[in-house]
């Protein structure tokens, strides 16, 4: 098994003449790589775990539709690479997914916090994730974002145990406001234990 790619350079992004033509293709490849690699936790979250496939194709997208040229490439490689695993770690992505503008205000305004208490439990062990400290994920009034971006670290054992076939595995939030959890799938089990080396 290689070792998945834990950055993209510059010689990685398609030129943009080429993506157009390949885009399609492109995306529908990348719809099916994301199935495995989703998890829905309560009624309106949704933990997407990124790698260097979903953050290629995002930057792409990025490129195409902005239309930076060479020099936008750094600045979407400096805020999407530190969102791919680096071997011991799952990456996600949590999105609150609530149409109704003034439903998500209400809710978001109670779920302050939330990014420091979201958790992968394999086994009987809790693995805490850690946001992204690129911004506040938390307005001073309390209100937390609609998007968080979450690292969890693994030891060299409970990496182990995430890869053996049959270990319940539960992704969760321990919010007050927001308290739940989901049993990950063993296909979505499988393709995570990818990311790790």
């Amino acid at each position: 098994m290689s070792a998945r790619k834990k950055e993209i350079i510059p010689a990685d992004i398609l030129p943009p003449a080429e993506y157009a033509k390949r885009r399609p293709a492109m995306r529908a490849e990348i719809v099916a790589k994301k199935k495995n690699r989703r998890l829905e936790v309560g009624p309106v979250a949704t933990f997407y775990f990124e790698c260097y496939e979903t953050m290629l194709q995002q930057v792409q997208e990025m490129l195409h539709i902005e239309k930076g040229g060479e020099a936008q490439i750094a600045d979407e490689l400096s805020a999407y690479n530190p969102l791919i695993p680096k071997g011991q770690e799952l990456v996600a992505t949590v999105m609150f997914e609530i149409d109704d503008p003034v439903r998500r205000g209400r809710l978001l305004a109670r779920l302050g916090g939330i990014e420091n208490t979201m958790f992968v439990k394999v086994g009987e062990d809790k693995v805490k994730g850690i946001a992204e400290q690129d911004q506040d994920r938390t307005s001073a009034e309390g209100k937390a974002s609609s998007v968080q971006f979450v690292h969890f670290s693994f030891t060299r054992a409970q990496i182990d145990a995430f890869r053996k076939p049959g270990t319940t595995v539960i992704v969760g939030m321990d919010h007050e406001n927001y308290a739940h959890m989901a049993v990950m799938p063993d296909a979505v089990r499988q393709e995570l234990a990818k990311d790790f080396d």
